[in-house]
């Protein structure tokens, strides 16, 4: 059997997806500081699935630079904005 790209990507988003409910979960019992690392490194993995999602399943990759700039800006902005707000609701 031979493996793929998309067959690692599909792995490395798995992988992902657990790391993101095992810091989730971790947050929620500690509180505090540590739920403000949790969540920032959640959404950074949240990028990390995003852009794998976009550049490689929607096909992006071969896509324009203004499809990929467009896409992957939104996605930024998304996660900036939840980020924020995150911060600014806990603080």
């Amino acid at each position: 059997m031979r493996f793929t790209r998309t067959d690692l990507i599909f792995a490395l988003l798995a992988l992902a997806t657990l790391a993101s409910w095992w810091l989730g979960e971790g947050a929620a019992v500690g509180g505090g500081h540590i739920a403000t690392v949790a969540t920032v490194a959640v959404l950074a993995l949240s990028a990390f699935k995003g852009a794998l999602i976009a550049l490689d399943y929607m096909e992006l990759r071969g896509a324009p630079a203004l499809w990929r700039r467009a896409v992957l800006g939104w996605l930024a902005v998304v996660l900036g904005l939840i980020a924020l707000f995150s911060v600014v609701l806990t603080a």
